[in-house]
Formats: C-alpha cells, structure tokens, sequence
C-alpha cells in the first residue's frame, strides 16, 4: 500500500479525527491534509515522520491498543513504496553538480518540469526543497536524457554516475540512473577534489625545485634545428609536437609572454611514462627562462580531466608566473582544437571528438605565421575569464583588500580547518604564547596584527551572515602523533609556530567562548586532521579559498562556477 493508504487506515483503526492527529504528533492540519490526499509524502528519517508515527501511538495508547507503537507504525511506512529516502542537501548538491557539467539551460529545465525559474534558484540555493523530490528528480532527469544525449554529454555523465558511456545510450536506462543518482547517489567529484587537495597538501616547492635541479637549470642556447615548418599526425606525434614547441621557445631570443590553450584529451597522454615527465621539463626550462604563461584551461570535459590538468600545473602556479584563464559556455562538440604560441614558434591542432588519435599538428617557426597566431592567440584570452586569482606574499596586501572587500558580500561561508582560526583566540593569550616561543619583537607584532584583522572581518560577517567551521578535535594520542600548528597562512608566515597539546586545547575552549558570545558562529567538530597544510573557505555562491600554509604559504580564490560549487559541495573523506 502507499502512504496515504496505511496513514489513512491508522486513522480509521484509532477511530480519531484528522484533528485529533495533527495535534497529537505536532503537524499542522494543512500538512497531515496534504500526506493524507498523497498530495505529499514525507521522507525516511525526516522530523514530520517521526513526529507523525508518536502521535498515532500516542493515541494508540490512549485508547489501549497495545499493538500499535511508535516503532510499528514506522516500519508500516518505510515498507511504503512511495516513501522517499532522499537526503535533501545530496538532492540540491547533486543538481548543482549536474547543471554545472552539463552546462544546462535552466530557463529550458524549468519549462521542461513545469516550475518556474525563481523556484529552482530558491531550490538550488537552499533556501526552498521540492514538495515532491522524486517526482522533481524524475522530471530533471527525462529533461536531461533527451536533451544532452551527444557523445561527450554521455562520457561526462557516465563519469558522474559510475557506469559507461554505452549503457546511457538507451534514453529510458539514462534517466532511470540520473533520477537514482539525484536522489541517492553521490558524486566521484569529491574523491578527485580530495585527490586535488591531498597533492596539493603534500607538495613542496623547493622540495620539487631540487627533484628536477630547477636552480640549477641552464637555459640551453643551441639553435634548435627544426625545418620552418612541420606537420605530425597522430597521438605519438602530437606529444612530440608538444615537446618540439617547448624547445623552439626556450632555445629562441624571444622574451615574449606564452599562451596556451587545448581542449585535447589528456588521459592518453598521462598513461606514457615519458611525455608527462619531459613536458614538464620542458616546462620548468621555460619558466627558468622567465617567461611569463597565459593558460586557458579548457573546463567544459569530464571532472577528472580537469582537476588532472589543475594538478599537472601545481609546481608553475606556485612560481607566480602563470597566470590562469578559462572561456565561458560550451565549446564546439565536434572540433577540438590546440593552439599554443610564444615568441618563436606556433603550435595548432586539430581533431574530430572522439577521434584523438587520427589528428593533425602543426608547429611553425614562420615569422607571418607566428604573428597571425599570436593575434588568434590574444583574440582568445580577451574572450578568456580569470580562471582563479592566485596570491603568493608579495600580493598580500591585495588578498586582504578582498576579504575585507567581501566581508560586506551577505552569503554563508564555511570553512574546512587544519586548526582552529587565529582570529578566535584571545588577543593577550595568543601574545604570551608567541612571547613563549622568544620570537623577535617584529614578528610578533605582525602576527598580533593579522589576528587582529581576521577578528575584524570576521566579526564584521557574523553581524549579518553565519560562519560555519569544521575544527579538528583530536585525542593526545593523535596529536602527539601529528603535532598542529598555528593558522598563519594568511600572514605569509612560512615558519611553523606549533601547539603543545594543552594549547591546542586551550584555543579550542576560546573558539567555543567566541561561538557563545557570536550567534552566527557554528562550529563543526571532526575528529581527524586531513590536510595539515591547508585550510578551505568557502564564500557560497561566491569562490572558494584554498590556502596552502607553507612551501610556499599560497592562497588560490577559485571563481569558476564548475570548480567552485565541486569544491562547496566536497565533504572531507573520514580517517578510520
């Protein structure tokens, strides 16, 4: 039976009123209306629900019939089958999710599903849920089968949902798993965020810089004798065309910014044990050189290319001399295209999608020919949109006039913590623990002050907006075993500043202190540290901050909207 069938025989079992029952489990009348016409059905694990089967044992027990308990009239209703398990928050994320990838056009969603615009904004913001989620996740995801059913749209989301390309090219079986997957199923994005976060938590700058003997590095002068031109064909030849560009710019006199853009696949050319490591050889030579990259990342392909080219350009962002765009809206589904130009040489490609390995590369050394590409090349970055902004210490008076520009934006942040934040501390406590550490006069100031205008800003976006922290709280044990420090990456402080176990613990009960006296502070406990070097600050709707606190301290203010709702929506693994 459904619902509104076994909730309406209770009703006539108990003999009560509909009266009686709203009042009894706390629902309005309006609310038990609509669960008794099925115009609504509650969810598994939801407060009406619970609230719904106390009081028909409420009454069950008032007119002594002994059979019918709280436990009893919720194993009837879970048996259900119209009875919704969805989890409300996985239902808004994994929508965003799949209107990001997607590239969906809402306004068409909307008239698809019969709402209207304002409410699936509310829907997707979280302000508002649907009255009926699984008619609303069934109504997305037939909008989504039939109208992005392209080759590339099927890859895309048979990477999101666990399965291949080829099993979503049946419509009814490509819904069937969409409509699973907004409602239960959950994303493959956070476990390649982690993987993101996780590199980039573990790399160390001047660690790489002696791996691969960047300080050591000669800038070759040897002309580089490559014909005027040449053509490659194919995947092999296109990795050599890769590595001869690099050459031709780095051996050239030219002086001139490199810019970059590709929206080739990247898996085949990972999976050679020699490309990825002489490509970035070829890179760091180039950087050595000093020349200066414009990089459009090319966003619109599956998550897990993506963040693979993200992490390939780790060791360059890290250098200041890269400088990262992306290009708004879908590129053409049918063409891929390379383009790559410095001073000295000109690098095309081109290739029919899904055909990789049967495409044509081109690399020129014509002096007409390079400036014609050099024209397309700044054609396109002035079509391109800062893909993020990245602040090293000597842009960090520019990254503190933009939190404290933003802390006047209304929105919610939340933030994912290696420690508790430095602005929570009692100014005269954090004074006497630097004092501890016999740190110069300087130094402590400076610190002091950047505590200080944290507290400001904080406290400036508390009195209207709520902040949401996940803290470490961790045994001794573990502490022992991975020592914290300080939060000072946004001080450009590169020396750790570390705890001992009661002032870790300490700080703690001060933050506690803060939530009390700041309402809209919430403090989220976990029981592990994931990443000791990094803290994320999610601003929601707005970017996402990833700080890295050493080697070096880094701030990467993320904008684009597939990047930034993937990193909003990342739930941090558990630790066992």
């Amino acid at each position: 039976m459904y619902f509104k069938e076994v909730l309406n025989n209770y009703i006539s079992q108990l003999g009560c009123t509909a009266q009686e029952l709203a009042e009894s489990s706390g629902l309005s009348a309006s609310s038990l209306s609509r669960y008794r016409c099925g115009e609504r059905v509650p969810e598994i694990n939801s407060k009406g629900l619970e609230q719904l089967c106390n009081g028909i044992a409420e009454l069950a027990g008032k007119r002594e019939i002994d059979s019918i308990t709280a436990g009893s009239v919720m194993e009837s209703f879970v048996s259900c089958p119209d009875i919704i398990a969805t989890n409300k928050q996985q239902l808004r994320n994994n929508l965003n999710i799949l209107i990001s990838v997607l590239n969906i056009n809402v306004t068409r969603l909307c008239k698809s599903i019969n709402y209207d615009t304002s409410s699936v904004f509310r829907i997707r913001n979280g302000q508002r849920q649907p009255s009926e989620p699984l008619k609303f996740a069934a109504g997305v995801a037939e909008f989504v089968a039939t109208e992005y059913n392209s080759e590339k749209d099927r890859k895309i989301l048979a990477e999101l949902l666990g399965c291949t390309a080829q099993e979503l090219s049946v419509q009814s079986i490509c819904s069937g798993k969409i409509r699973g997957w907004l409602v239960e199923g959950k994303s493959n994005d956070s476990e390649r965020i982690s993987e993101f976060f996780s590199k980039l938590n573990e790399f160390d700058l001047n660690e790489y810089i002696n791996t691969i003997h960047f300080d050591k590095l000669k800038v070759p002068t040897v002309p580089f004798q490559l014909p005027t031109s040449k053509s490659y064909f194919g995947l092999k030849e296109m990795m050599d065309s890769e590595l001869d560009f690099l050459k031709a710019t780095v051996l050239s006199k030219s002086r001139e910014p490199v810019t970059m853009y590709s929206d080739m696949p990247m898996d085949e050319m990972a999976k050679d044990k020699d490309f990825p490591k002489k490509w970035m050889f070829g890179m760091a030579v180039m950087l050595k050189k000093g020349l200066h990259l414009n990089m459009i990342h090319n966003v619109d392909r599956p998550f897990s290319e993506m963040m693979l080219g993200l992490e390939s350009y780790i060791p360059m962002y890290m250098t200041g001399q890269i400088s990262p765009y992306y290009l708004k809206g879908v590129q053409n589904n049918v063409f891929m295209h390379l383009l790559k130009v410095s001073g000295a040489a000109a690098l095309t490609g081109e290739a029919i999608t899904g055909y990789h390995n049967s495409g044509k590369y081109y690399l020129t050394k014509n002096r007409e020919e390079v400036v014609y590409y050099s024209k397309r090349a700044k054609q396109m970055l002035s079509c391109a949109k800062p893909l993020m902004d990245i602040y090293g210490e000597e842009r960090a008076v520019s990254l503190n006039a933009f939190m404290l520009s933003d802390a006047a934006i209304d929105g919610k942040r939340r933030s994912i913590l290696s420690s508790p934040p430095l602005y929570t501390i009692e100014p005269e406590y954090l004074k006497k623990l630097l004092e501890s550490r016999s740190l110069s006069r300087d130094k402590i100031t400076k610190i002091l002050n950047f505590a200080k205008t944290q507290r400001s800003i904080a406290e400036k976006i508390l009195a209207k907006n709520t902040i949401e922290e996940e803290i470490p709280y961790i045994t001794q044990e573990e502490f022992n075993r991975r020592p914290v420090a300080m939060s000072l990456s946004g001080a450009f402080y590169n020396d750790d500043i570390m705890y001992s176990y009661s002032e870790y613990s300490e700080h703690l009960r001060q933050t506690e202190e803060f939530a009390k006296v700041h309402k809209n502070y919430k403090i989220k406990k976990i029981n592990d540290i994931n990443f000791i070097n990094l803290q994320i600050i999610i601003h929601q709707g707005e970017w996402v901050m990833v700080s890295k606190g050493k080697s070096p301290a880094i701030h990467f203010i993320i904008h684009h909207p597939k990047l930034r709702e993937a990193i909003e929506n990342y739930v941090p693994p558990l630790v066992e």
